[in-house]
């Protein structure tokens, strides 16, 4: 056993001396084991040592195994406590495991039985990031492959499902270096898919339903939650804005108890990921060239629009259930505060009287831009691992959980999704545009933009994309990878301002691949 430090175990019995032999052989093994014969003197000695394990009798005189087990959990709350006793006693048991212990053993023990229980619950983690690491060294090599062969977005949804895996097992090790490797591997990735992205986009708009184009903003619902809404189950349709893959697997633990999945698919969010093109074209079912065409009145795409990007979702998804003759009843609503979110578990009974309950929820795109402007909550929020930790804390304590506890209850079937994803933007590039351009840094729309980069996505004829264009000489452009675009003027201080921050509107699978996920009632 190789370890930094000796681990040290405190074992309090009042039959200690018969325990030598055992004690010995924890000694053989490598540990330091400190002894006591009573609970007074091992709450004494916690005060004096830095156990990481603790053994404790259930039966002594004088203070009992349950009485210090209470004083030693305020005295060292963290650390792990085996109980050993006589009695199997179901009432015994119960209290110890209330208690929050480790483990138990049943006398007589066997050294090894003993020596096992203390490398679960000292060693675990040791032993857990050694497997990780030799899994993911064994990886590493794999993943470069998936890299070079991705030909599909299929290919490319398999290979992020597996990058996000191993950022998360890599996540708990703190392993910098594994991590650097990881985020090399994940630059590479991305280069890729937006490679791969410009070379088929403009086809996937122009063929939606071919099978070279994958589902699709404006495809998703007909495709999959369409044909659910025929079987009578009432169903949520639950739609986080800015909700990346990544966060999505951080929270679905959550949910575990309540709801098993269905099914989890990603699918493509379109261009430009933000909220007024790709989750108007979710609920329109069409993609924002169609949408300004034949519902001029709905479209709101513009950034200039002084009324809100997206102040008509309910009319353009209740005009996408009739356009697919589906005669379901509907409820649509936005939660965009925490007030607004407390009231939702109040009205289960007014939601199950409809067929589909459609609720969209603003929080992490709120969590996404208080990032950007706010220092505590941008440090609050570093890095991917802990954007996925704010978001899942979130998550536990919303009131949007206590919702969907109650809907498992009621037999609701979830479908939760998203719009589009965010990227961490790590490089600025400058771009040369009218004063009439957009101000996004992922994306920009206007004339005469002007830019020297060749990962940038330039879409000079909109309406080829399925994009509306507000002047004749009007187009597009899409940074990619961890890239922004910024302006020349006051070019450092913008480029500091976003530097780090997690941005949307571009190309990349942190933005485009996202997840849609179906929930039954376990």
């Amino acid at each position: 056993m190789s370890t930094d430090r000796r681990i040290t175990i405190l074992w309090a019995d009042d039959e200690i001396d018969l325990l030598r032999p055992h004690v010995l052989f924890l000694q053989g093994k490598g540990y330091d084991v400190r002894t006591a014969t009573n609970g007074y003197d091992a709450i004494d000695m916690l005060k004096e040592i830095q156990a990481d394990l603790i053994l404790l009798d259930e039966n002594m005189p004088g203070l009992s195994g349950l009485e210090t087990l209470s004083r030693i959990k305020m005295t060292a709350p963290d650390t792990p406590v085996v109980m050993i006793t006589k009695s199997e006693e179901e009432n015994i048991m119960d209290e110890a495991i209330g208690a929050k212990i480790a483990d138990y053993l049943i006398k007589p023990v066997h050294p090894n039985q003993i020596l096992s229980s203390i490398k679960k619950n000292t060693e675990s983690r040791r032993l857990v990031s050694a497997r990780t690491t030799t899994a993911y060294q064994t990886t590493f090599a794999e993943l470069g492959g998936d890299i070079a062969a991705a030909r599909s977005f299929g290919d490319y949804a398999e290979l992020y499902r597996k990058l996000v895996y191993w950022d998360m097992e890599l996540e708990s090790l703190g392993d910098n270096l594994l991590q650097d490797i990881l985020q090399t591997q994940k630059n590479d990735a991305n280069a890729a898919f937006a490679k791969f992205v410009r070379q088929n986009y403009t086809g996937w708009m122009q063929s939606p339903d071919s099978p070279e184009t994958p589902l699709l903003s404006s495809t998703i619902l007909q495709k999959e939650l369409f044909p659910m809404l025929a079987t009578g189950q009432p169903t949520c349709l639950l739609v986080i804005d800015n909700m990346r893959y990544d966060q999505w697997k951080a929270f679905a633990p959550l949910l575990a108890p309540y709801f098993k999945t269905e099914k989890e698919l990603l699918y493509s969010a379109i261009l430009p990921t933000v909220t007024q093109y790709a989750r108007n074209a979710l609920f329109a079912g069409l993609l924002p060239l169609q949408i300004q065409r034949s519902m001029p009145e709905y479209w709101t795409g513009e950034e200039e629009h002084d009324e809100g990007h997206n102040e008509f979702e309910q009319q353009l998804l209740e005009q996408h259930l009739r356009r697919r003759r589906l005669p379901v009843r509907m409820i649509y609503e936005k939660i965009a505060s925490e007030k607004a979110g407390k009231k939702l578990p109040e009205k289960l009974g007014q939601y199950l009287q409809y067929d589909l309950i459609a609720l969209v929820f603003n929080f992490v795109d709120q969590l996404s831009h208080a990032r950007t402007d706010s220092d505590m909550i941008r440090q609050l929020s570093g890095d991917e691992a802990a954007y996925r930790t704010l978001t899942r804390t979130w998550f536990e304590h919303s009131a949007l959980l206590d919702l969907l506890r109650a809907m498992a209850a009621k037999g609701v079937r979830v479908i939760i999704t998203t719009d589009h994803g965010s990227i961490r933007v790590t490089n600025p590039v400058r771009v040369v545009g009218d004063r009439e351009s957009s101000v996004n840094i992922r994306y920009k729309q206007g004339r005469k933009l002007a830019f020297e980069h060749k990962r940038i996505f330039e879409v000079r004829e909109p309406a080829s994309c399925q994009l509306p264009r507000t002047a004749l000489t009007t187009s597009y452009i899409f940074a990619s990878g961890g890239d922004y675009l910024i302006y020349p003027k006051n070019y450092n201080q913008f480029a500091s301002y976003y530097h780090q921050t997690f941005q949307h509107g571009g190309i990349s699978m942190e933005e485009m691949i996202v997840p849609f996920v179906v929930l039954q009632p376990a």
